[in-house]
């Protein structure tokens, strides 16, 4: 089986790693084994993963992998150095077996060596090792590698360029081989070679871009014969000739596979018992063992019956498959082991149980054939007490006492062949051999007439007695001197009666410590499991919309909202056109939401239950999930929203501003759900039109959607009206407004105003003056409306207050004296003659001599300070001038960029046409109906998608979690959210092997539900901290048999309308 790559495996692999890695950064790098690492790549819409397996491979994957807990000291060095660093580069280092990754522009770089024992190394870009994975020692044929040395590549394998291939360089690689043939020859040594050997170990020394597989390919390609020697094809002309086609042949594979972005691969793979007895692809493969991989077809490999091709589009697509496939294998097989030790476990433990009920049958039977016996045979027990009892009364010794015995049971006594020795004395007690006899049915003959009489271990031999149907058999009894014989059998008889007792309690606690038993084995097994790495299981690419907070409402529109700033910047530029509506609100935090409209129908109205849905994720997103306020959002039109503000002024990213009436919703519940979407195949979609259609009043009827009010389109002025005492409320009640939510929801409708919106503006005005009187701030009455950002409003409140701030350093001006006018200072005395007397001195001193004296005494450093600092001060002065400049430049390409892109902006939604996508895709964006909450019958699923969603959203979802706040972290959350469905999953009769029972679970849906990782599932959830309502579950019956089960025992019971609606 190969394991490692060839020369021409490396020039591929590194040609298509090229092609798909180069310009993508790298996001992480992780250690899966020792040798074994896993680098993450990514740019935006695009994530790439390879596997580096050092000395073997090194490939794209698309199988998911267990990273270890913690990275290595290796690894760390790597992501410190090469995290976030762009791939400009990827090559195959001359014709080894090197690949080299360059990293901004040669800055770092990575060589990857699968020779030897292999080697992942790390260098700047003066080739100085910065990490590697294994330190080489020096030695012979080997040079030495460990940090600080510099990494040499000039001696590689044809570095320089590969030389041309011509026949005076085929003829001086065979004529050396030849050489080093003779000078074998002459030392006396023997090789043995199989035939062909010469030439193609002659070709691969001296030919060394082409491997030996490859070489012998092109030689079958050409009908040229391998066996022929190197002495011969350099006698012959025409086998030279032979030979050099056979070379370009070669040489033209290499081009032809090296000339695609993708080339393809070919497994080879061999046939075991039971190929080809399934019909499909999969079950074929499983009858298959793979053996190598290349990428060419082998021609050697053609007329061999036990071998199949395997062929796929992509060589790294091959190799993935190839040793993917094998370690899946032996990821099974741990697993299956781990489950067989674990049943040996219970078995045994199953044993051991039967084992002790059944020892505990036997001490019965066997103390009642001994009572039984005694009592068959009182006069003999009677007389062999009475004849020990009087030795001893005699005085005489316990040792001449057995020792008598000894010699009477030789005469044939009839007492003393009763007595079995040693005697037990010193316990007062004597071992008797009295035999069994059958009675009649009376005095419980039921128990002398057991089968299980046979079973006891203390049976002396039987006695020959060919008259009886039941034979004789001696037991041995100890019986205690002190007592009559029938006390002794009283004695037996109670020690049966307690052996019955024990039984019965050990029977009834069996069963108990059987199951805890199994369920601790159970435990165990789960345990290791955890411990063991997951089955492979293929990576799911995101959807384009996975990136931001997403749901598809229960009207079916496309719903989205950005995570942060820029985020909000793309939903803006790329996703809102004509028939969009945006939707946000006047709380901090507030996410900014879009809904897409159908682009063949932009001018339909989108209908109040999907605008409900949308507003209730805006409020959920923001701070008033924390303080569990219901709060309102609000919604405008597409062509309301624009980047450009009031002057010509830009608005920083993620903030826009809004013209026009706002269109307020009611507020909105608090309540998520976290639930499956499934996407399924073309052929399926169809299955699901009609039902969407049908299903969407239902559960538009059925949900929340009767709160959204539909004429809110008209305005916003009445709604504003009805909403401010909500908010005031809002600001002196605290949390009693999420306890009368549902109150102000029932009671106050938006719409029920009757005062005209004129007389409420003019209500508002008159409210609003004695405030804006009380804060003494003139405003521009033109002032133009204030952007949707939170943000903005408190930026302008810190401006208008900024001059109150320095109004108190006015007060204290005391410091500013000392740098007054120098005129104002008084005259000081003496100063003025003092003056002229120095000017006298040193009248005859020039400006250099007194430069001179001045640093001579050390005066002259206060004037290299002052100067000094004069010209540092220009340059700071000329720097801040250079940057305002440079800013204002800035500020000025970004207005005139901001005004181009809105003028475009406008100009596409009067067209009703997208600028950055054509027609069709962005009919493929929005085709929504291969994506279903729950699959129907015959369904083919493709993949599950995670999704948090309004729960009014997810009234016919088959896997759904209802989500309130609290102070659960989500993480937390996700985890018991899915350790409980699959919990449920391993429940008897919850899975449907057949796929047909909707309400149950689908061992499809199991096997992608395992596939998600924690980690990746919990970005899906928007908010921090939850509280987690579990019934209702899959298919509605997850905690239908665990009530009370969940953390806090309020959990499983539901919330209003939660749990007992999906029942």
């Amino acid at each position: 089986m190969k394991q490692r790559f060839s020369s021409i495996d490396v020039k591929v692999i590194a040609h298509e790693l090229s092609n798909a890695l180069t310009t993508l950064r790298v996001s992480n790098i992780y250690d899966l084994s020792s040798k074994i690492f896993l680098v993450k790549f990514a740019k935006p819409d695009n994530k790439q993963q390879i596997i580096i397996d050092s000395g073997f491979r090194c490939h794209l994957t698309e199988y998911a992998r267990a990273t270890a807990a913690e990275p290595s000291d290796f690894v760390r060095r790597l992501r410190k150095y090469l995290k976030t660093r762009r791939v400009t580069a990827v090559s195959q280092v001359g014709t080894d077996r090197i690949i080299e990754f360059q990293f901004s522009e040669g800055q770092y770089k990575l060589f990857l060596e699968f020779y030897a024992s292999g080697n992942v190394i790390l260098t700047d870009k003066e080739l100085n090792i910065l990490a590697l994975l294994r330190i080489v020692p020096p030695g012979e044929g080997q040079e030495e590698l460990r940090a600080g040395l510099k990494y040499s590549i000039e001696n590689r394998q044809n570095y320089g360029g590969i030389p041309a291939l011509t026949k005076d360089r085929l003829k001086s690689g065979l004529q050396k081989a030849v050489d080093r043939g003779e000078e074998t020859h002459i030392s006396g040594k023997k090789i043995k070679k199989k035939p062909g050997d010469a030439l193609r170990k002659a070709l691969a020394v001296s030919i060394t871009e082409y491997p030996p597989m490859l070489v012998d390919h092109a030689m079958r390609v050409t009908d040229f014969d391998s066996s022929v020697k190197p002495a011969e094809v350099l006698q012959s002309e025409a086998l030279l000739d032979h030979l050099m086609r056979s070379l370009q042949e070669a040489q033209k594979v290499i081009q032809d596979i090296t000339s695609s972005e993708i080339s393809k691969g070919y497994i080879l793979a061999k046939k075991k018992d039971g190929y080809g007895a399934s019909s499909t692809e999969e079950g074929s493969r499983k009858g298959l063992l793979y053996d190598d991989f290349h990428p060419f077809r082998p021609r050697q490999f053609e007329g061999d019956d036990s071998t199949v091709f395997l062929e796929f589009q992509g060589f790294n697509k091959t190799v993935d498959e190839f040793f993917s496939s094998i370690e899946g294998q032996k990821l099974e097989s741990k697993l299956e082991e781990r489950e067989l030790n674990a049943k040996r476990k219970i078995e045994a433990a199953r044993q051991d149980q039967a084992n002790r009920l059944g020892g505990l049958k036997e001490v019965q039977t066997l103390n009642e054939r001994k009572a039984g016996a005694i009592q068959a045979n009182v006069q003999r027990v009677q007389e062999a007490m009475d004849a020990v009892n009087g030795l001893v009364a005699q005085g005489m010794d316990w040792a001449e006492i057995g020792k008598l015995i000894e010699v009477e049971q030789k005469r044939k006594n009839a007492v003393a062949l009763l007595i079995k020795l040693p005697l037990k004395l010193q316990e007062n007690t004597i071992t008797l051999l009295l035999d069994e006899e059958a009675f009649d049915d009376d005095d419980d003959s039921a128990y002398e007439t057991d089968s299980d009489v046979s079973d006891s271990d203390n049976e002396a031999p039987k006695k020959k007695d060919t008259k009886s149907k039941i034979t004789d058999q001696r037991l041995s009894i100890d019986i205690d001197l002190g007592v009559s014989p029938w006390v002794n059998a009283r004695e037996y008889f109670d020690q049966r009666r307690n052996a019955a007792t024990k039984e019965q309690k050990t029977l009834e606690s069996s069963t108990k410590a059987l199951k805890s038993q199994e369920a601790k084995i159970a435990q165990d097994l789960k345990k290791g499991l955890k411990q063991e790495k997951a089955i492979l299981r293929p990576v799911r690419k995101q959807i384009w919309f996975e990136k931001f907070i997403w749901f598809i409402s229960s009207d079916g529109y496309l719903v989205l909202g950005g995570k942060d700033s820029q985020q909000n910047e793309i939903l803006y530029k790329r996703y809102l056109k004509k028939g969009d509506i945006y939707l946000h609100a006047d709380i901090k935090g507030a996410a900014t939401v879009v809904v897409r409209n159908n682009p063949k129908t932009p001018d339909a109205p989108i209908p109040p239950s999907t605008l409900s849905q949308a507003g209730n994720l805006v409020v959920a997103c923001s701070d008033a999930w924390d303080s569990k306020a219901g709060m309102s959002a609000w919604w405008v039109n597409a062509d309301q929203v624009s980047k450009s503000a009031a002057g010509g002024e830009f608005l920083p990213v993620g903030q826009f501003s809004v013209k026009g009436n706002k269109n307020f919703l009611p507020p909105a519940q608090l309540l998520l759900g976290f639930g499956i979407m499934f996407q399924i195949s073309e052929a399926s979609k169809a299955k699901h039109v009609k039902h969407r259609l049908q299903d969407n009043e239902s559960v538009a009827d059925s949900g929340h959607a009767p709160s959204v009010i539909p004429e809110s389109r008209l305005g916003n002025d009445d709604v504003e009206a009805v909403d401010e005492p909500n908010e005031e409320h809002d600001s002196d009640a605290g949390e009693d407004v999420s306890d009368a939510e549902d109150d102000m929801g029932a009671t106050s409708n938006p719409l029920q105003t009757k005062a005209p919106p004129e007389e409420r503006e003019a209500e508002d005005e008159e409210t609003a003056s004695p405030l804006i009187e009380n804060l003494k701030i003139d405003e521009d009455p033109d002032q133009p409306e204030p952007t949707q950002q939170v943000d903005n409003a408190s930026d302008s409140d810190s401006e208008t207050e900024a001059p109150t701030d320095y109004q108190p350093s006015t007060g204290t001006a005391t410091p500013s004296i000392a740098g007054g006018n120098k005129s104002n200072l008084p005259h000081v005395r003496g100063k003025k003659g003092k003056a002229k007397k120095i000017a006298t001195k040193y009248k005859h001193q020039d400006e250099e001599d007194r430069l001179a004296a001045q640093q001579l005494i050390g005066a002259s450093a206060g004037l290299e300070k002052a100067r000094a600092e004069a010209e540092a001060k220009t340059a700071r002065e000329a720097e801040l001038a250079f940057q305002k400049e440079r800013r204002r430049a800035q500020h000025q390409r970004t207005r005139e960029e901001t005004a181009k892109s809105e003028a475009s902006r406008k100009a596409a939604l009067e067209l009703g046409v997208s600028a950055d996508v054509d027609d069709g895709e962005e009919e493929k964006m929005l085709a929504l109906d291969s994506f279903v909450g729950q699959p129907l019958r015959g369904d083919e699923i493709l993949e599950a998608i995670p999704v948090c969603a309004p729960w009014a959203a997810m009234g016919r979802f088959k896997y759904k979690a209802k989500i309130q706040p609290g102070a659960q972290k989500k993480g937390k959350a996700t985890k018991e959210i899915i350790g409980r469905w699959l919990a449920d999953s391993a429940a008897k009769g919850k899975v449907d092997p057949a796929s047909e029972d909707v309400e149950r679970m689908w061992p499809r849906e199991v096997e992608l539900l395992k596939g998600w990782k924690i980690e990746e599932v919990t970005n899906t959830i928007p908010v921090s901290k939850v509280r987690v309502m579990m019934a209702g579950g899959s298919a509605g019956a997850v905690a239908k048999g665990a009530p009370g089960k969940s953390k806090g025992g309020k959990g499983s019971g539901g919330g209003k309308g939660g749990g007992k609606k999906g029942r």
